[in-house]
């Protein structure tokens, strides 16, 4: 049985390390996963409760062959399990968005991979329940602090999402139309290796950028928490600075780094993009995605 899924990335609005609420959003690059299965036999009274829902998966990531591949691989061992199968099988990946840099390819990985496995065995689900499977799977094998339900749920919905981690829910989704440029560093940034206890300590001022947010008052929520985090985090505050000296009113971290993000007008993508590639680096130009 073969099944095919995709997924998108996201940028930062709000980080939820601090908070454990956040906001994030789309953006036009995605990851395919494709999921292999086969000896597979089914026991309806494993579904759900779990039960012996997994043979031998293997995984692997294109184009990076010593990358780690247990988020993957547990993501379609969660998915075979929740409808009581048991089968062996192969997922591959391959993705537009940069590894280590705060743009979501985690949970761009998951959630594509959960899709491609439940196209495979012929079963669908409610997004939410995607999007929780897959974050399910990220805690288990300790890629995310919070779970990273805010990028998970911009990755598989589309537009703005704002959420509440710790209790797993959608407070929030806007469709928002704008371009977006994303600064990436050459240094990559792992999620795991975060300092959360820097990141605890801008907590009150973090609260203010969330309720920026909810308030609809994107862009200075995601100033505020861009210049938070590279304070807490030890990044580059210059790389914020410039695009504000522009007239960008929208820029950040992304996630803990290390690209940076900017909702940016058409009339401001040029200078931008030009001020950025001069600092060193890549620039990448991309949109919010709303409708998936």
């Amino acid at each position: 049985m073969h099944g095919h899924g995709y997924a998108n990335g996201a940028g930062t609005i709000v980080n939820a390390i601090a908070i454990w609420k956040g906001a994030a959003f789309c953006i036009d690059l995605a990851t395919t996963a494709d999921v292999e299965l086969d000896e597979c036999t089914r026991d309806a009274r494993n579904a759900i409760t779990g039960g012996e829902g997994v043979g031998r998966i293997t995984g692997r990531i294109e184009n990076a062959d010593t990358a780690d591949t247990a988020l993957i691989t547990r993501c379609v061992s969660l998915v075979l399990d929740r409808f009581g199968y048991r089968c062996d099988g192969a997922v591959t990946t391959r993705s537009e968005i940069p590894i280590a840099r705060g743009l979501k390819s985690s949970s761009a990985a998951a959630n594509a991979t959960v899709l491609a496995t439940l196209d495979a065995i012929g079963e669908t689900l409610p997004r939410l329940e995607v999007v929780s499977m897959g974050v399910r799977a990220a805690l288990d094998v300790g890629v995310t602090i919070t779970g990273a339900f805010d990028d998970a749920c911009a990755s598989a919905l589309g537009g703005i999402v704002i959420t509440d981690n710790r209790n797993m829910e959608l407070v929030e989704r806007f469709e928002y139309d704008s371009d977006v440029l994303i600064y990436l560093p050459e240094e990559k940034a792992f999620t795991a290796d975060t300092d959360v206890t820097r990141s605890k300590a801008v907590a009150p001022l973090v609260e203010i950028a969330y309720q920026l947010a909810l308030d609809h008052d994107f862009e200075n929520a995601m100033t505020l928490n861009g210049l938070l985090y590279c304070a807490a985090l030890g990044f580059d505050t210059e790389i914020v600075m410039s695009a504000l000296k522009l007239g960008v009113l929208g820029v950040s971290l992304s996630g803990t780094g290390s690209a940076y993000t900017a909702l940016v007008g058409r009339d401001q993508i040029k200078e931008l993009k030009g001020c950025w590639s001069d600092m060193g680096g890549s620039v990448i130009q991309t949109r919010i995605v709303n409708k998936l």
